[in-house]
């Protein structure tokens, strides 16, 4: 059943590639949506699939890649509106 997901990601997430980590997990997992740093230094991610894909890409999150320091991943839960066609990084 289609999910989204939006999360605000905090820690040490700009500069080290996290938003690449991000595109490429999302994309290997098949889920549309998108990612984009925000001027308080955290990382913003609206995604949308198959739910079970969402808790995976969680699960990558809080990992996140070398050089990251994931702090914490504010979740919130929403209906789906299928705006998106792939997963993009915002500028």
């Amino acid at each position: 059943m289609p999910s989204r997901i939006k999360i605000c990601v905090s820690g040490n997430v700009q500069g080290v590639g996290y938003r690449y980590y991000t595109y490429r997990t999302a994309r290997r997992l098949s889920l549309s949506g998108s990612v984009k740093n925000k001027s308080d230094g955290s990382v913003e991610i609206i995604a949308e699939g198959d739910k079970s894909k969402l808790l995976s890409l969680l699960e990558e999150l809080r990992i996140g890649p070398p050089g990251s320091n994931v702090q914490n991943l504010d979740i919130k839960w929403e209906d789906p509106t299928n705006e998106f066609i792939d997963f993009k990084i915002l500028r």
